[in-house]
Formats: structure tokens, sequence, C-alpha cells
């Protein structure tokens, strides 16, 4: 195979990967690939179906080719330099995209893990995602102060849903656990209640991690196990 014959079998395979209909030699001309007749062309992709490297499906079809030339393409003139840039940026849109829901799911599984270990309300902010993720709500909400009052605990709910994105704004946060025990400057709901929260840091990205309930909560034990999780979060 000469190397007018390599271009125009590379020619027409890069074609047809992109078209999936087979490739004449009037594309090829419009494509200004090659400077020689269409006659020319029609001659050397004859040349190249009789060495069994294309193959015209249709007698007035263009060229498809073979395996046999799928073979040789990879072999000897496959350039993935050419496509390199293309697939660079598909493949740091999606591995933005991938990171980001592993960030998301590492926050989830905090929370979650945190809900397993105490009696209370357990909740972060989810790194690129408004708003504040929660679990345990049901369990806390059976402790008795809860039970005896139902106001306050559809105040916490109320809270949760609403209002404690605002909450976090306002107020301290790093990698100490900061105490938040019935304080009615922070919300009046808080009168009853207390919170504790951490900081912690994905990739950049910044988040709370936290646990919410009412005042009577075993704090000594609520703050080991929030430093155990936030310091899990942190290392992954």
């Amino acid at each position: 195979m000469d190397s007018r014959q390599s271009k125009l079998l590379v020619a027409i395979i890069d074609q047809f990967i992109q078209t999936a209909i087979p490739v004449g030699s009037k594309e090829l001309l419009i494509r200004g690939d090659f400077s020689v007749s269409g006659a020319t062309i029609r001659n050397e992709m004859r040349v190249l179906g009789d060495e069994g490297y294309l193959e015209q499906p249709h007698i007035s079809a263009g060229r498809v080719p073979t395996a046999k030339g799928y073979r040789i393409y990879v072999k000897e003139y496959l350039d993935p330099g050419a496509q390199e840039k293309i697939v660079l940026k598909k493949f740091n849109t999606l591995k933005e995209q991938y990171f980001r829901r592993k960030d998301q799911e590492r926050a989830y599984e905090a929370v979650g893990l945190l809900s397993q270990m105490i009696p209370n309300i357990a909740f972060a902010t989810v790194p690129h995602k408004p708003g504040v993720y929660f679990l345990g709500l049901a369990h806390a909400l059976r402790q008795i102060e809860f039970q005896q009052n139902p106001m306050l605990a559809s105040a916490v709910v109320e809270v949760l849903e609403e209002r404690i994105t605002d909450v976090l704004r306002k107020i301290e946060i790093d990698e100490k656990v900061r105490y938040y025990i019935g304080e009615e400057h922070i919300l009046p709901q808080f009168q009853s209640c207390a919170m504790m929260i951490t900081g912690y840091s994905v990739r950049g990205e910044k988040g709370v991690i936290g646990i919410l309930g009412h005042m009577r909560m075993d704090y000594a034990y609520n703050t080991v196990a929030l430093e155990m999780v936030a310091d899990l979060l942190r290392s992954t």
C-alpha cells in the first residue's frame, strides 16, 4: 500500500466511523483531502477493495472498511493524539461530575453513620447542593420532651426544613466542635434545644456536620461521635 492509498484508507475509515454511511469519491473530494481527480480516487478505492481493506455494500454505494482495513488502521495509522483535546474536554467535564457525586455521597454516608450512633438528629450541609441533609428525626421525636411538647417538635422540624441554613451562616464554624444550647438569640425555637456542629472540607468545598436535639442530650458521647465521623469525612 503506497502513501496515497494509506491516506485514502484512513480518510474513508475516519469518515465512516463518524457517519456510518458508505464513503464515495465525491465526499472525499468535497472534504478537500485529495488534489487528484475523482477517477483516480475511485481507482485507488478499487485497489483497496481488491486487497481486502474495503468493501462495497451495493453496486452504487461507496466503500466501507473491512475487518482487515480496521486492523491495519489501528496497527499502522491510528493517531489517538488527534482526538486528545476532544476527549480531554469531555473527560474533565465528566470527572468533575463524578467527584461532585462522590463528595455528596460522602456527606450522605457520614450523616447516615452519625445518625446510627446517636438518639438525636444528625445533619450536614452537602457539597454543591443547597439546604441541609438530615436523618434521625423520627427517632429523636420519640424522646419524652418532644412527645410532651408537640409545638417544640414542630418547631424543630421547621428549623431543619426551612431555617437551619440561615442559622449556620450566622455562627462561627471551624474544625472545633461548637455548642449552642438553648440560645434564643440564634432562633427562638432553640430555647429547649441544643446543637453541636463542626466544619469539614472536601476538595476545597467547606461544609458543616452536626447534631440537633433536646437540651437533655449526652454531650460527652455526642462530642466523641461527632468528632469521629467528622474526621472520617475529612480524611476520605
